[in-house]
């Protein structure tokens, strides 16, 4: 019998909750998380405390449920979670009182177009009508200010709540910084660790950032100083790993996210973007050459846990229209302004599916696990 989530959905329906009689599907208990693996089923039933007294009738009831009404053969016993409801809790004072989430944008090594990934990510949750920040934190390879075609720009000073703050460029309705604007761009930053992470500090506590709804930090590649000076400094939503089909970024990859989800960190990793998962000739949308290797993020993403959020294809226009400052996602705020169709643009519309993602991953963050908050590592 071929197992889907629809089944599942069904059985639990006929499962009540006796704190007030409607089902468990009724009430929202069911977590976005079904997971099938051959006969293998699992999942998270939502209660709003941890001191429910129905916990275990309502998980039994479930493993019933599934038995009874989609097949006796269901691997089901055991494989049942209680999760709980995590009430906002009012936000203490700190760094950017007006950002709602933060979200790291990682890679393990350099090359595999996390900076790219970023810009668009940005672009399209713009365009959603989301109000987006961008903090360019490869210190030592700033690329933001070019990929939104604002090379050169004045960083200027604003006044907020009776003092002085640096005013973040602002380009597609997003605010943005970048160590790129008070440097060389023709010469190489020869800085120390501390020099750099103090430089970083700056860049978020001394700029007016306003209200958010997404605050994206474009991390260096690896794993160094400055990731470390991040989730010191700043209560961090969750991750979205950037990596490419190739086993050699993979295994990088894979080293980003032991870090992020270690004990001494323990950030959450919202999901994984493989980029230029395959090779699509312009002229030929339809082909897909597979020139880094196939569906290796997939295969990550099974193997660590994590969601796998999107797979972008390699296509030229992506790159030059990066570096021409007007990123590929903007060609949905086009389409929008001209009334053409969004499927007209697939690379556009692969990162405006990708924003989607992003925003579910950490809606269900948010849902399921408790408020972040700065990471304290000790020596």
């Amino acid at each position: 019998m071929t197992l889907y989530p629809a089944l599942i959905t069904d059985a639990l329906k006929t499962v009540r909750y006796p704190g007030n009689g409607k089902s468990i599907i009724e009430n929202d208990m069911l977590a976005d998380d079904i997971r099938i693996d051959g006969d293998k089923v699992s999942f998270s039933i939502i209660f709003d405390k941890s001191t429910d007294p129905f916990i275990r009738s309502v998980v039994r009831a479930a493993e019933t449920a599934i038995l009874t009404y989609v097949s006796p053969d269901v691997q089901i016993k055991g494989n049942i979670t209680a999760a709980f409801r995590k009430a906002a809790p009012e936000r203490p004072a700190q760094l950017l009182p007006g950002v709602k989430n933060i979200i790291g944008v990682s890679s393990g090594k350099g090359g595999v177009g996390k900076s790219t990934v970023t810009a668009n990510l940005a672009v399209a949750l713009a365009a959603k009508g989301y109000k987006v920040g961008v903090l360019d934190a490869d210190i030592f390879g700033p690329s933001m200010p070019k990929m939104f075609g604002v090379e050169g720009e004045q960083l200027y000073m604003v006044n907020q709540e009776g003092r002085d703050w640096i005013e973040p460029v602002e380009k597609f309705g997003i605010k943005m910084l970048s160590i790129g604007f008070v440097v060389d761009a023709d010469k190489p930053v020869l800085w120390r660790g501390g020099m750099a992470s103090n430089a970083l500090r700056q860049l978020i506590s001394d700029a007016w950032w306003g209200d958010l709804d997404y605050f994206l930090i474009d991390m260096p590649p690896g794993t160094s100083d400055i990731h470390l000076t991040l989730v010191q400094t700043l209560a961090i939503t969750g991750v979205v790993v950037v990596t490419t089909p190739q086993e050699v970024a993979l295994a990088d990859a894979r080293k980003g996210v032991a870090m992020f989800t270690g004990d001494k960190v323990n950030v959450p990793i919202l999901g994984l973007v493989e980029n230029m998962a395959w090779f699509t000739p312009a002229p030929h949308p339809e082909e897909k050459y597979f020139i880094f290797g196939r569906d290796g993020g997939r295969r990550l993403a099974e193997e660590t846990g994590v969601e796998l959020l999107a797979q972008i294809p390699l296509v030229a226009d992506i790159c030059d229209r990066a570096d021409a400052g007007d990123p590929i996602a903007h060609a949905i705020v086009a389409d929008a302004a001209t009334g053409g169709e969004i499927s007209e643009n697939p690379e556009a519309l692969a990162f405006s599916n990708l924003a989607d993602k992003v925003v579910e991953a950490v809606d269900r963050r948010n849902r399921m696990q408790p408020p972040t908050s700065k990471v304290e590592i000790h020596s």
